[in-house]
């Protein structure tokens, strides 16, 4: 197969993947070429048959919305991996909060403002319904 310009990129996720690309599409009902849900898995990173193998029975547009609905293993792994970074941080410089509102930066260094809790307020400076023209609700 001549990927084109697109060959050394695909040679190189040959090797990350460990598996030859598939051809990128199959001859669809007419006879034309239509895209190879295969090719799509092989993209993905996923190892061949996770969605297209025939004891699965699908329908090659089935395979295709699976895949499209999908997350690359790649991708979930990162996301996971940073959601786990939070988490520790969170655990790791927790402390109970505040009566009185402050400021507080997190390990990104986005700073937030806290607020007290309601018990604390004093009923002047709650929040009150705006009206006429000005309104914004």
């Amino acid at each position: 197969m001549d990927w084109g310009e697109y060959a050394a990129a695909v040679h190189r996720w040959e090797l990350i993947t460990s598996h030859p690309a598939p051809y990128p599409t199959q001859p669809g009902r007419h006879g034309r070429p239509v895209l190879a849900p295969a090719f799509v898995e092989w993209l993905m990173g996923l190892p061949p048959g996770w969605v297209t193998a025939e004891h699965l029975d699908l329908p090659r547009t089935a395979q295709l919305r699976a895949l499209g609905n999908g997350v690359m293993p790649q991708q979930a792994a990162h996301a996971l991996r940073l959601l786990l970074e939070d988490l520790a941080h969170l655990t790791c410089s927790w402390h109970p909060p505040t009566a009185a509102p402050s400021r507080v930066s997190d390990h990104r260094g986005r700073t937030t403002t806290t607020r007290r809790p309601a018990a604390t307020r004093t009923a002047a400076s709650k929040r009150t319904r705006r009206t006429g023209a000005g309104s914004r609700r």
